[in-house]
Order: C-alpha cells, then sequence, then structure tokens
C-alpha cells in the first residue's frame, strides 16, 4: 500500500464511526468529521465529559490520538512532572467508547502496520536483507572475550 492508499483508508475508517449513509458522505472527510462533532455535542448533556488519562507506548501512537482529540475539538493535556506518553483529557464516556478510541484503535493500527512495512523495505535494502530477529538461545554462548556495548 502506497501513501495514498493509507490516507483513503484513514478516511474511510473516520467516515465509518461517522455513521455515513450513502457513498457521496463515505468520500467527504470534512462530513464525516462533522456528524461526529455533531454527535459529541449531542452527547455532552447526558454524558458530562469526565477526565481521562491515556497512556501511550510509543511517540507516533500518542501523536495519532493528540492530533484525534483536536480533530474533534477536544483539548489534550498532561500535568507537570507525567511521561509525555500520558495524555489527559476531558471527554464523555460514551464518545471514548463508543467513537474515539475505537477509531483511534483502527487508524494506530493501520499506520502501524504501514509504518512497519516502509521500515522492513529501508532497512533490508540499505543495511542487510536479513532484519529477522536476533536468535533465542537457552544459555550464554562460551566465548574468551565478552563484551557489551551499552547504546542508551
Amino acid at each position: 500500500m502506497n501513501e495514498a492508499g493509507l490516507i483513503e483508508k484513514l478516511l474511510k475508517i473516520e467516515a465509518l464511526f461517522a455513521g455515513a449513509a450513502t457513498e457521496g458522505e463515505r468520500t467527504s472527510a470534512d462530513r464525516a468529521r462533522q456528524r461526529i462533532l455533531e454527535r459529541l455535542r449531542e452527547m455532552i448533556p447526558e454524558n458530562p465529559p469526565i477526565e481521562y488519562k491515556f497512556t501511550f507506548r510509543d511517540m507516533w501512537s500518542r501523536k495519532v490520538f493528540v492530533t484525534l482529540l483536536r480533530r474533534y475539538g477536544l483539548r489534550p493535556y498532561r500535568y507537570n512532572r507525567q511521561r509525555y506518553t500520558t495524555v489527559m483529557a476531558q471527554v464523555p464516556k460514551r464518545f471514548v467508547d463508543e467513537t474515539l478510541w475505537p477509531e483511534f484503535q483502527k487508524i494506530n493500527e493501520e499506520l502501524s502496520s504501514y509504518l512497519q512495512k516502509v521500515t522492513d523495505r529501508v532497512v533490508e535494502s540499505v543495511l542487510h536483507e536479513d532484519s529477522s530477529d536476533a536468535v533465542v538461545v537457552d544459555k550464554p554462548l562460551q566465548v574468551e572475550n565478552h563484551e557489551s556495548l551499552d547504546l542508551g
């Protein structure tokens, strides 16, 4: 899949969560976003926002989530001394359960898959054709001189 294909797929994911009814709506990212914003506004009186703490394993997932929050007019933040991978937001629980989190998971899954494929392709073509994981051994290999290299 190329970048244009990925973008098209992500727009279709948003349209899915917007409840797009026609093919024309499915292809209109702005209309999909407007439907989600409308749904969010409608649920606030019955489901007032509560504070959520979201923690992410990597900067890519965090970036996707923060951008998605902003897309829907929500304010991501974190408290002093919280880790960079922590994102706080005040969001109605129903919106998190029905729209925000499921949409994030699908988008994040697609982006992660795409980034993994690109990384594999670049590493194999530039560094070495074998980019498989390290072999797991039961016991240390017997070598005379042993040194470790700490890269962190």
